[in-house]
């Protein structure tokens, strides 16, 4: 018998989900919860900020679980929902003059907080990471962190697909300027990748 896929395992709980079964949905939350955190506490740098959007995600997912078109990964309509609402966060954020996203360079002990991140990820990647600008840094996490395909990324982020693979490279790129010298103390900086072989 075939395995069954992650997508079709997905699939089948949404289903489930859509016909009232909540051990369904709390499977979906487990599943789902902490990688959601890891995304968007590094979008929008708050604890507590980050797990109100992973809660409110999880709430539209449940309010409109009739809507999900299983045409798509449920994985992709996920994340687009919940980076609509950190972006909506961000915005609100300017709105009340709080710091800009594209600003936080050089600031970053302004706004820190303790991240509930992979344990093999350094400091100093995270620091580099949180100093991206904000298009850079959401391909990036996307696409290297939670090792979505470039395909899956474009479509969260409604953006080309060669533009997410232009983003990535440049977040990679200006991470690799950034980490150069700590990485290569530690021999951790292959010439063909930023981060370790086992994160890609």
């Amino acid at each position: 018998m075939e395995k069954e896929t992650e997508k079709q395992r997905d699939y089948n709980l949404i289903k489930r989900v859509q016909n009232g079964d909540m051990v369904a949905f709390s499977e979906i939350v487990d599943k789902y919860k902490n990688r959601l955190m890891n995304t968007i506490v590094r979008m929008i740098s708050s604890q507590q900020e980050a797990e109100d959007v992973v809660q409110e995600t999880f709430l539209r997912v449940y309010q409109h679980r009739d809507s999900f078109d299983f045409r798509h990964c449920f994985s992709t309509w996920l994340y687009t929902i919940a980076l609509n609402l950190a972006r909506n966060e961000l915005r609100k954020r300017k709105r009340f003059k709080f710091y800009d996203i594209t600003d936080m360079q050089g600031h970053e002990s302004e706004i820190s907080v303790e991240m509930k991140l992979p344990s093999n990820i350094s400091k100093v990647l995270e620091n580099a990471i949180d100093s991206l600008p904000e298009k850079y840094k959401t391909a990036f996490i996307l696409r290297d962190i939670q090792e979505q395909s470039y395909d899956e990324v474009a479509k969260v982020m409604n953006i080309p697909l060669g533009t997410v693979k232009s983003r990535v490279n440049r977040a990679r790129a200006l991470l690799r300027d950034k980490l150069k010298p700590r990485m290569e103390e530690s021999n951790a900086l292959s010439k063909g990748t930023l981060l370790p072989v086992s994160l890609l």
